[in-house]
């Protein structure tokens, strides 16, 4: 079952739009507590296509990304009980649980590592509201976290040109669900670090 492939044809085709700088940054936004296509995809052609504008492209994903990350802690901090049922329905249960455990006890290094990952972003912004994370490490953390990631985007497109790009879209697939797992991983190894404590 091929998810990460359609996503990232679709956003090619933004990328192509004239207003595509306004497309990505609300996609960013969107991204960072809803949407489950990563802004990278179309980070990535945008850059080839323009690479003198590519960090450009890469600051308004990041600002998109830090409203959208405000966004899903309110949510997380004054609406969870209507979201749980859908983060529940989405099969984000039991991650999303581990995630607030991780939240409370490693807060700033959980959105560290959630902001390098694809989906699991709107998860961690999330739950760090449910659990009322301290505003100044929930954002630096995610500011830090998603910002390396659509800037090392940026920079790999820059220096690799078009071979990034087909690499990225040969591999889109696989490593969507590589990196899925690896979070799902690594939160289930932080949880069961933390639950033998």
């Amino acid at each position: 079952m091929k998810i990460f492939q359609p996503l990232y044809e679709r956003a090619i085709v933004w990328s192509k739009h004239p207003r595509a700088p306004l497309i990505l940054t609300v996609l960013s936004f969107f991204e960072a507590f809803v949407f489950p296509v990563a802004p990278e995809v179309m980070l990535a052609p945008m850059c080839l296509a323009q690479p003198k504008r590519g960090f450009r492209y890469a600051a308004l994903s990041l600002l998109g990304s830090v409203f959208g990350m405000m966004v899903g802690y309110a949510i997380g901090h004054y609406a969870i009980d209507m979201v749980m049922p859908w983060l529940i329905d989405l099969g984000y249960g039991p991650t999303f649980e581990s995630v607030k455990k991780e939240a409370v006890a490693h807060g700033f290094w959980m959105l560290l590592i959630a902001g390098f990952t694809p989906v699991p972003f709107k998860i961690a912004t999330i739950a760090a509201g449910a659990v009322g994370m301290p505003l100044v490490p929930f954002f630096f953390g995610g500011l830090i976290g998603r910002g390396k990631r659509v800037f090392l985007v940026a920079g790999a497109i820059r220096l690799g040109g078009e071979k990034a790009e087909a690499a990225l879209r040969r591999n889109v697939e696989p490593l969507g669900w590589l990196a899925l797992v690896l979070l799902i991983g690594l939160v289930t190894w932080l949880y069961l670090q933390h639950h033998g404590a």
